[in-house]
């Protein structure tokens, strides 16, 4: 598949690692301009583009960016993109570390908010797993060990190109429900973080409950209060 990448953090960088070595034709692009990721092309053999540019020809765009940056990176580089490109968000929504408030996602699913900002469907994958475990705990299908990643979404035909990305990144791909749904693999939920295999994840998405993610964002805010005294 030819995919794109808008983010080129921890998470962004180590998913161009794993999609390239996998035989995916791979972009990527940041806020900061190509010229600051030579250094991940040359390693990759990735193409660095301008974030305008990133999803230009792409069968899929994974945005792994902060939450707060979601709308200029929908004006920037969603908004005219072939109606067949499958949009993936990666991201996490965390208020007071990293995240301004969003008012509107009190009780709210943070891709639904998403989609809506964009303007298109989004597929929510990625988001469970912390990039330092992304890089390391990939395993070939049937391997011993091998964890899973739940992939929420509306349509059965992007979820499962989601979901063979996933697989060829080194990990299990879980459906997990429509995007309305997503809130159950949310931070503070069972899943997240939490390293389980296909079974696992199951079990875990059936378990969540709303108010988990709520109690992580106050956990958050809390903590963002404190380092600043």
């Amino acid at each position: 598949m030819n995919i794109g990448i808008i983010g080129a953090g921890n998470v962004g960088s180590t998913l161009t690692r794993l999609l390239t070595s996998a035989g995916h034709r791979v972009s990527v692009a940041n806020s900061r301009g190509p010229q600051t990721l030579s250094a991940l092309a040359a390693e990759t053999g990735a193409q660095a583009r301008t974030v305008a540019e990133a999803g230009k020809g792409a069968d899929v765009v994974i945005v792994a960016v902060p939450f707060g940056a979601v709308p200029d990176i929908a004006r920037d580089a969603l908004t005219n993109l072939p109606e067949g490109t499958v949009i993936v968000d990666a991201g996490n929504y965390v208020p007071g570390l990293r995240d301004a408030a969003v008012p509107e996602l009190d009780g709210g699913v943070e891709s639904v908010w998403t989609a809506a900002r964009i303007g298109r469907p989004v597929v929510k994958a990625f988001n469970t797993v912390t990039a330092e475990h992304l890089a390391s705990l990939g395993r070939p299908a049937g391997a011993a060990g091998r964890i899973a990643i739940p992939v929420a979404g509306d349509n059965p035909a992007t979820t499962a190109r989601v979901r063979e990305l996933v697989g060829d990144a080194g990990f299990d791909a879980v459906d997990a429900g429509p995007l309305a749904e997503s809130w159950r693999q949310q931070p503070g939920t069972p899943v997240y973080t939490a390293d389980l295999d296909a079974a696992g994840v199951r079990e875990a998405l059936r378990q969540a409950k709303p108010e988990q993610t709520q109690q992580w964002r106050a956990r958050m805010i809390e903590a963002a209060a404190r380092s600043a005294q």
